[in-house]
């Protein structure tokens, strides 16, 4: 069974797959910015057919959602030959849940010129294995696996790879895959026990300078918390060839 089963030409319905976290009743978010990067892809390829490389994904995290049927609505906003501002929108029952605007760029041969210095983490075959449903209860996180090193509270460097597809029965994209599992981030790399703090995050910010390859994808991760209720998980994200662009989630902070 995957996260996500279509039900229209913009609706699909949520399985048990896509259970929070924080709460068992509502999504863990992480799906549903996948299926919103999948919604923005399909809008793209039925306009045109060069492909604009989707860069940028910045989520802003309205409320939360029910594991039920979500409908998708996709504009573009800032149309343009080599690059172009979409703008989508995830909403149940008709009240918006989750914003997207993407930076879609034109790709033209740099290979000549890649490089980057940022450090590269151990592949997965060098990390344990970790069971994250030890520390996080619902379907989402029972669903994949992870490969972790956490030397301490705040700082980790993993490796997830779901079990179940994105969407039942269609092609998704290894960037909607990937950006499926990005808020992921936040539960991995701790820095208070969620029994005693809840730090759930209001927005995800990737940057992306290459597209994910394979089945794993990988984070370098900090989380930090203010002294007054705020906080900040950042991440270099990976393929197994290595570093491949940037996650930041803006968390709000609230001990029980």
């Amino acid at each position: 069974m995957a996260y996500f089963e279509r039900t229209g030409l913009r609706t699909f319905r949520a399985t048990e797959h896509v259970g929070g976290a924080w709460d068992l009743e509502t999504q863990h978010i992480a799906p549903a910015l996948g299926l919103l990067a999948h919604a923005v892809e399909v809008d793209r390829d039925a306009r045109r057919p060069d492909g604009l490389s989707v860069s940028r994904l910045s989520y802003d995290i309205l409320g939360t959602l029910p594991v039920d049927v979500v409908e998708v609505d996709v504009q573009v906003v800032r149309p343009g030959r080599t690059i172009e501002l979409v703008h989508a929108t995830l909403s149940h029952d008709g009240r918006p849940a989750v914003l997207l605007r993407a930076w879609l760029l034109q790709t033209r041969d740099t290979a000549g010129l890649a490089g980057t210095t940022l450090p590269a983490i151990r592949p997965p075959d060098d990390l344990p294995a970790w069971e994250p449903s030890a520390l996080w209860p619902g379907g989402f996180i029972a669903s994949v696996e992870v490969r972790r090193d956490s030397p301490g509270p705040g700082r980790a460097a993993f490796w997830v790879r779901p079990h179940e597809p994105l969407v039942e029965g269609e092609e998704v994209s290894r960037l909607a895959r990937a950006a499926g599992l990005l808020d992921i981030a936040n539960g991995m790399a701790v820095r208070a026990d969620p029994a005693d703090v809840a730090f759930p995050n209001v927005d995800l910010t990737a940057h992306l300078f290459d597209e994910p390859r394979g089945d794993w994808v990988g984070f370098d991760t900090h989380a930090s918390f203010g002294p007054a209720g705020i906080g900040l998980t950042h991440s270099v994200v990976h393929d197994t060839g290595g570093p491949l662009g940037t996650v930041s989630q803006l968390l709000t902070v609230r001990p029980r």
